[in-house]
């Protein structure tokens, strides 16, 4: 047995002295015992309430007895695809496979199947018929009601029924995790735990259900998954009002009905930790690494971007249409104590791997210290308004107090060089703060170089379909950050991310972003076409070409050569890019554009250089 780590084999568990485990965990990850990795926080918090835990890291799922090395759990199994959902994992934007996987050791592809949590949750059921199943992680949550899938280019049903499981804790999980484990842990059969916040179910009655009965709670029942399926107005209609229940204080029982009288429920999430039990989470006794057992096949990649980083809060306000936070870690920001943070650093700095560099100090965003207003944690978030679009709220609390605090303590630690922050900054969270204290600091101690920021377009038209502020904000920041570090005496540079043909963009927006970096003198080396994943405002976009927010029609680019084209824009300097670019040009009547003058992105015809002809010195 590996000292410290969970059962990973037979022989592990035989080895503590156990027959059976009271949960067997099948993993699309290598086993990672550190808290960036859900399956290490799921696992370390069961045990530290008394149950056991074995885990099952990649199983062949071709193989029926991958899945059986532990034998039957007493209660349940537990199924995560891994940290990220297997077809983002496997497959880039245009489709084409990725060839490494971060969290496979050495990096390997192939380890896991498609669609994951279902082929995980039907290899259970293919062996054992009679044993509770429980899925989640972020694929699962993310797909827990019926949904738009790309890769298939279909409209799938919620992955509970697909998966054969019988229940999905979404979201983070600390909370339901417990309560499911107490309740089968108690005698009560799967099928009559429904009543847990941060669940979904499967049933054929939902006459009895509290919500649907009681007209204070008022359950609400989405449209049919044939229906939405039909007409996708439907599915709009439906994810709009799944946007308004994501909140633990104000969200309601939503049920959506399925052919042959089934219903999946989703209960109201979770309530969000408090800080002493996000402290909690933290001091769990995680081992901090990938089990020893991949060290001769190169360990996992994914470690080295997270083992010196700290996690100081989980949650986003911010409220980005292509971002899944809002369903899957929700809007009101959940933080750790100093303490807690500065305990971790502590131990970091005795690794013998540490050279002084705390790689980042974050979360979704780093700067999001507290909710954005005090009245969050008693009444929950605004259902029909965000926080920070389009303009700040005037109940917003910008205050950079407390991390400014915390960067200060982390920096002052023995063996600490540099306290690095790689997690996004929310820039105009930053402007709403009438204290430039923490941005003067950023600039002086944080930065390395260059600042990524993610401003992701400059059309308006854009910016507002994605949630984003105006453009202005985005170049007031600019301002003041290079104004800074020209008070500084400093030569920093901002690196925005950028991303091509989002909903609502079509090739005037993406000339006008062209434009932009043109007179920029700007052209980036990376740039992100928009991906569609379940559970995003922006993806229900791309599907039905309805905003779900309003009802509003959206324009959606969806044939690859015009996505091509609006990526080539923003790199229209790249010669490999002119046809392209120039094709763009033409179509969009912006001919003026091609030429010679400065304001021009491309000259009239490519201009070949006749290599033989050069003389090398």
């Amino acid at each position: 047995m590996s000292e410290g780590f969970l059962p990973l084999t037979r022989q592990d568990m035989l080895d503590r002295g156990l027959d059976q485990l009271d949960f067997v965990y099948i993993i699309g990850d290598a086993y990672v015992d550190h808290p960036s990795f859900g399956h290490a926080i799921i696992s370390r918090i069961l045990e530290s309430h008394g149950y056991t835990v074995g885990i099952i890291s990649q199983p062949d799922w071709k193989d029926d007895e991958s899945i059986t090395i532990y034998g039957k759990p007493r209660l349940a199994f537990l199924i995560s695809a891994g940290n990220m959902d297997s077809m983002v994992n496997h497959y880039y934007v245009s489709k084409k496979k990725r060839k490494v996987d971060a969290y496979t050791p050495g990096g390997v592809m192939g380890k896991r199947p498609d669609y994951a949590t279902i082929v995980y949750g039907n290899l259970i059921r293919h062996t054992y018929k009679d044993v509770p199943v429980i899925i989640g992680g972020i694929e699962a949550s993310l797909r827990r009601l019926a949904h738009y899938d790309y890769w298939s280019n279909s409209f799938k049903h919620s992955v509970l029924l697909d998966s054969q499981a019988d229940m999905i804790s979404y979201g983070m999980g600390e909370h339901s995790i417990v309560e499911i484990a107490d309740a089968l842990a108690s005698g009560m059969d799967i099928r009559d735990i429904t009543y847990i916040p941060g669940t979904v179910y499967k049933t054929k009655d939902i006459s009895g259900i509290t919500g649907f009965t009681d007209e204070k709670l008022n359950g609400i029942l989405l449209p049919s998954y044939e229906e939405m399926k039909k007409d996708p107005v439907f599915y709009a209609k439906s994810f709009g009002i799944q946007y308004e229940n994501t909140d633990p204080f104000t969200g309601r029982i939503l049920a959506e009905p399925y052919e042959h009288g089934v219903y999946v429920v989703q209960n109201p999430p979770a309530m969000p930790l408090t800080t002493q039990e996000m402290d909690d989470v933290y001091a769990l006794p995680y081992m901090r690494t990938f089990h020893p057992s991949y060290k001769e096949r190169g360990g996992v990649p994914a470690i080295k971007e997270i083992k010196f980083s700290l996690i100081s809060n989980r949650g986003c306000f911010g409220g980005c249409s292509f971002c899944a936070l809002t369903f899957h870690q929700g809007r009101i920001v959940q933080t750790r104590s100093h303490e807690s943070i500065l305990s971790e650093a502590k131990e970091m700095t005795k690794d013998p791997e540490f050279k002084g560099y705390i790689h980042d100090v974050g979360g979704p965003t780093a700067n999001f210290r507290q909710p954005s207003c005090e009245k969050q944690l008693k009444a929950g978030v605004c259902k029909n308004k965000q926080c920070l679009f389009p303009e700040p709220c005037h109940n917003l609390k910008a205050d950079h107090k407390d991390y400014l605090s915390l960067l200060r303590k982390l920096r002052s630690l023995p063996g600490v060089k540099k306290v690095f922050i790689r997690s996004g900054i929310r820039f105009d969270y930053l402007l709403a703060d009438p204290d430039d204290t923490f941005f003067k600091e950023l600039v002086t101690y944080h930065v390395s170089g260059q600042l990524k920021v993610a401003p992701e377009h400059i059309s308006d038209a854009v910016l507002s379909k994605m949630g984003k502020p105006e453009n202005r904000v985005y170049e007031r920041f600019v301002k003041k950050y290079h104004k800074i570090n020209e008070k500084l005496g400093k030569k920093q540079y901002l690196v925005p991310y950028l991303m091509s043909s989002h909903p609502g963009s079509t090739l005037k927006e993406a000339i006008e972003l062209a434009e932009y970096l043109r007179d920029l003198g700007y052209m980036p080396e990376q740039v992100q076409d928009f991906y569609p994943t379940p559970s995003t405002v922006s993806t229900v976009m791309y599907y039905t070409g309805i905003d779900p927010r309003n009802g509003e029609k959206v324009y959606v680019c969806r044939n690859p050569h015009e996505k091509a084209m609006q990526r080539a824009l923003i790199q229209y300097r790249d010669p490999e890019n002119y046809d392209l670019v120039s094709e763009a040009l033409h179509k969009a009547g912006r001919t003026d554009l091609i030429g010679f003058d400065k304001k021009c992105l491309i000259p009239p015809r490519k201009i070949k250089h006749n290599n033989n002809s050069r003389r090398h010195k």
